[in-house]
């Protein structure tokens, strides 16, 4: 009988077959859509339990968009999938979630009473440092990437 140990590098097949690899639990877009996914779960069950359930949408999709953005890349579906411009929809999926976010703590702090809106107004802060951290890494990726594509081939910019 063989030792599993010692069969190979392959992990068994299984629910650890599924969770993402180790290195990009530790690279910075990893964490950052760990962090994400994680808070705007939090914000999402606070949304539930407080007077402010009309805001739950918001955090449920953002959960859902960095669960899916966190799997594509864990798995390099961006690598795979060239027809879509992974950085410029994870720059405005950021953008447009730290608006959000933002928005909705204002008004969940200043408008309901209730201590489950309030926490999810701090957390929807925090959501929102998160996330601006998020779009100004990826926004610094992105503009590198389109001064090389710039600069690779000058002859394609001549007119006729």
């Amino acid at each position: 009988m063989e030792d599993p140990e010692s069969a190979g590098s392959a992990p068994p097949p299984g629910l650890s077959s599924l969770l993402p690899p180790r290195e990009f639990l530790r690279s910075r877009k990893g964490q950052l859509l760990l962090a994400e996914s994680v808070l705007s779960f939090i914000i999402f069950i606070c949304y539930i339990a407080s007077l402010a359930a009309s805001f739950m949408m918001a955090p449920l999709l953002e959960f859902l968009l960095a669960l899916f953005l966190f799997f594509a890349y864990a798995s390099k579906l961006n690598e795979k999938f060239k027809g879509v411009h992974w950085p410029l929809a994870d720059f405005l999926r950021c953008v447009t979630a730290a608006i959000i976010y933002f928005a909705i703590s204002i008004a969940a702090v200043s408008k309901y009473s209730d201590g489950a809106s309030k926490a999810a107004g701090v957390f929807g802060f925090a959501a929102t440092i998160v996330f601006a951290i998020d779009f100004y890494i990826t926004f610094n990726d992105l503009v590198t990437f389109l001064k090389q594509g710039s600069s690779d081939s000058p002859e394609g910019h001549k007119t006729e």
